[in-house]
């Protein structure tokens, strides 16, 4: 059990496949249109429940529970050595500058 005012992450189903646009990529097309909101609960409720959360912003939102106290996970995707090796080239030849 979720207990009301805990902070929470749900998600909503804004557009199925058939009804997305029809000049997106195909790959695209097949998913549906997901948006993620985080917020604090409104009521109790379990995960997997259809709820209401109160925004930071102060706006309602309703969706469906999945995430109990999310956390945030930043990435600038993984690690490329031929980048590491171009900063290392550019660091030597910059050095007596």
């Amino acid at each position: 059990m979720v207990k009301k005012h805990s902070y929470v992450e749900i998600k909503r189903i804004i557009l199925k496949p058939e009804d997305r646009a029809s000049n997106i990529p195909e790959d695209t097309k097949k998913v549906p249109l997901v948006m993620k909101v985080k917020g604090y609960l409104l009521h109790d409720a379990n995960l997997l429940d259809e709820v209401q959360i109160l925004t930071p912003t102060k706006r309602v939102e309703t969706g469906t529970l999945i995430k109990e106290h999310p956390s945030y996970a930043h990435s600038f995707g993984a690690h490329v050595e031929v980048i590491q090796q171009m900063r290392q080239i550019i660091l030597e030849e910059t050095e007596d500058i």
